[in-house]
This record gives structure tokens, C-alpha cells and sequence, in this order.
């Protein structure tokens, strides 16, 4: 996949390599238990930070047809490289754009009375032979008709369903992840409800985590996202996904400090004995999020340096972090060495909560200064 890698990662401070043939195979585990439904992909968030065209292609090669994107901008990169895929827009038809989504073959989801009135006169006036898809908010109060409006709408399918040319039905788990969460079963329940009064479309409820949620039922199409890339759709629980991403940073300097140490800005972190430190060219300005820092109030995130995991000491600067590297193998420890920041031990969803977020986050922070090298294909 030579064509999607960037600059060379000699002359890069980070590498981030994306095993594409992982991402295959996440897609394809998901796919089979979604059957006899359709197995779709999100790719938003530039492919929740992977690259948009590489996963794209990946995707599409080995059999995704429907994906799911945020913005245009990102239905027009998908489209570049997916041309005869179905691309939906989940954030909805923002105000003037119909033209756009019909010269791009993009499907708006419609989640209000005035943006499926403004498709409908649209694509009434210009003869679209397709629409896309109403949302229905069942739980999360975020985007989409209520219930109450959709059932209202369900008696008018001759109408204003049929002039927008609307070809699915879908709405979006709250708490999926949570497999106890009363939640779930309310907004099942009410999602089967919605689609027998919507016989004719297709319909869509599951996510990620949706695949492996009993009673959650696949109906016509899924929409997977985070666990594609590698991230844990059962949290508490092994993860049945392939690690899709890993990134691997580089020692600028080495330096050894004594008791007491003040280390990083405003010091927070103290060396406690005689400390080898290790300063790494990766910072939060490449996506590494500040909250891993580490004070001695309280431990942040790590890296692997010869097999050895080694704790941050101090804060997360802009384009450094500060390693303690006292355990790691002294072959290990040289000028230009790699340090692994995420994959090999150093799981996604555990480094997101070393810093204090989710591993969303760390995936769709990812930089734009890393050195991308594209593997499995």
C-alpha cells in the first residue's frame, strides 16, 4: 500500500504503522456475525484517524459496500476512492448543500422535519433516483425524530417518506458497551417497533459493540466503527479484535539524574534514587494527549523500550515526553532507539486510560507529523 505512506520514517520523529490487512480481518469478523445482514463501515473521523483513502480502499476490497462518514468533505474523499459504494452522512443535511450530496452520490441522514422537508423539494425538483436515511433518536437525545414523530411520519409513507426517496431506517445505541444497562433493551424495543411501522426501509440499530450485545438483533444493515480499528467492543472482556495500529517514537536524548530530581515542567514529577531518563520526540501536538503526564501525585502513561514497559516522568510537552527508562535493557537505550507508545504490549483501550481518556480519542487524535506506513495488503 506504498502509495498511502508518507515521509520517510528516518526523518520523522513518530512512526504510525496501520496493518490494513487487520483492518480486513476486524471487518470480516464482524460481518459474519452479522449475517444474513449487511456489514457496513464508519470511517468518519478521517477512519477514526487511520486515513480515509487507505481504509477506504481496504474496506471496500474486501467487500464493505455501505459506509458511514460525518461530514461532506469526507463524503467526497470516500467517494474518491469507493466509486460505486453507498457513503451516508450521519450529522444530517446542513442548510444548502443538496446540490453537494447529488454531485457527490452522497446520502444525507435525515433527522428533522426541515431537513427531510429541503431534501424532499430537492430531489422532487432535480429527479434523484435515491434518497438516504432517517434517523430516529430511541435513547440518546443527540440527533434524530423522537419516536413519536417518527410513528406520525410512518402513517404518511406514500408522502413525505416516499418524495425524499428515504432508503433506511437507523438510530444509535447509547450504551451498547454496557451490556446491563437497562437502556438497551428500551431502545431494542422500541427500534423493532419502529421498524414494522416502517416495513419498506431497511433498517440499521447496530454498532460496534451492538455485534456481540445479546437480543440485539442485525436487522438489514450494521455500522461498526471503533472495533474496525482495533478498539475493544466488550470492555472487561479480551478483546476479539486485531490490533490495527501501532506507533513507534525515537530517543533523542539520554540523561541520568539523581535523588531528588525535578523533571519536566514546574517539576511535578521527582526522581526518586538515581534515575535514567530517556526524552522521546512525541508530544501532544502529535495527538499524544497532556492528561498522560505523570506528577508524583499520580502515575500517566508508558512505553516499551526493549520489551520492558517504562513509566512517563513529568509532563507531556508539546512535541516531547520524558521517559524513566532505568529498567530497560542498556542495549536498548541508544540515540535514534525506538519506543513504543501503542501496540506490542501497550493495548489501545489500556493506553486510553493511562491518559486519562478513551482509546476514541488517542485513534482519532492521532498527528498529522507521524510518518505513516501502510502494511497488509
Amino acid at each position: 500500500m506504498s502509495a498511502f505512506n508518507t515521509s520517510h520514517p528516518g526523518e520523522s520523529g513518530a512512526v504510525l504503522t496501520v496493518d490494513l490487512g487487520a483492518l480486513q480481518a476486524n471487518w470480516r469478523l464482524l460481518r459474519d456475525r452479522a449475517v444474513p445482514a449487511e456489514c457496513g463501515a464508519v470511517v468518519k473521523a478521517n477512519a477514526y484517524g487511520l486515513g480515509i483513502e487507505p481504509a477506504v480502499t481496504a474496506l471496500a476490497k474486501a467487500g464493505c459496500r455501505t459506509f458511514f462518514v460525518a461530514h461532506l468533505s469526507e463524503g467526497r474523499r470516500a467517494r474518491a476512492v469507493a466509486p460505486d459504494a453507498r457513503i451516508y452522512i450521519l450529522n444530517g443535511l446542513l442548510p444548502g448543500t443538496c446540490a453537494t450530496y447529488a454531485d457527490a452520490r452522497l446520502l444525507p441522514v435525515i433527522g428533522s422535519h426541515e431537513e427531510l422537508a429541503e431534501w424532499s423539494a430537492f430531489r422532487l425538483a432535480n429527479a434523484l433516483p435515491s434518497g438516504g436515511a432517517l434517523h430516529v433518536d430511541t435513547g440518546m437525545n443527540r440527533l434524530g425524530f423522537s419516536i413519536e414523530a417518527a410513528h406520525a411520519l410512518s402513517k404518511d409513507m406514500s408522502g413525505k417518506i416516499n418524495e425524499a426517496g428515504l432508503d433506511l431506517l437507523m438510530t444509535h445505541f447509547s450504551a451498547s458497551e454496557a451490556p446491563s444497562d437497562p437502556a438497551n433493551a428500551q431502545q431494542i424495543a422500541a427500534f423493532d417497533a419502529l421498524a414494522a411501522a416502517f416495513p419498506a426501509l431497511p433498517a440499521s440499530l447496530k454498532n460496534s459493540s451492538g455485534h456481540f450485545l445479546d437480543g440485539a438483533p442485525s436487522h438489514a444493515l450494521t455500522r461498526p466503527g471503533y472495533a474496525l480499528y482495533g478498539g475493544n467492543p466488550v470492555p472487561g472482556q479480551p478483546n476479539p479484535m486485531q490490533a490495527v495500529i501501532g506507533l513507534e517514537a525515537r530517543i533523542i536524548q539520554l540523561r541520568e539524574v539523581t535523588d531528588g530530581t525535578r523533571v519536566g515542567y514546574n517539576g511535578r514529577w521527582t526522581a526518586k534514587g538515581h534515575r535514567k531518563l530517556a526524552t522521546i520526540n512525541l508530544g501532544y501536538a502529535d495527538g499524544y494527549p497532556r492528561p498522560a503526564s505523570a506528577s508524583d501525585l499520580a502515575a500517566g502513561g508508558a512505553a516499551m523500550i526493549g520489551g520492558v514497559r517504562c513509566p512517563f516522568a513529568g509532563t507531556v510537552s508539546m512535541d516531547l515526553i520524558i521517559v524513566d527508562v532505568t529498567k530497560a535493557p542498556a542495549e536498548a537505550l541508544k540515540r535514534g532507539a525506538p519506543v513504543l507508545l501503542i501496540g506490542g504490549g501497550l493495548d489501545l483501550d489500556d493506553v486510553g486510560v493511562a491518559a486519562r481518556t478513551i482509546g476514541y480519542e488517542m485513534l482519532t487524535s492521532l498527528g498529522k507529523r507521524y510518518a505513516r506506513r501502510y502494511t497488509g495488503l
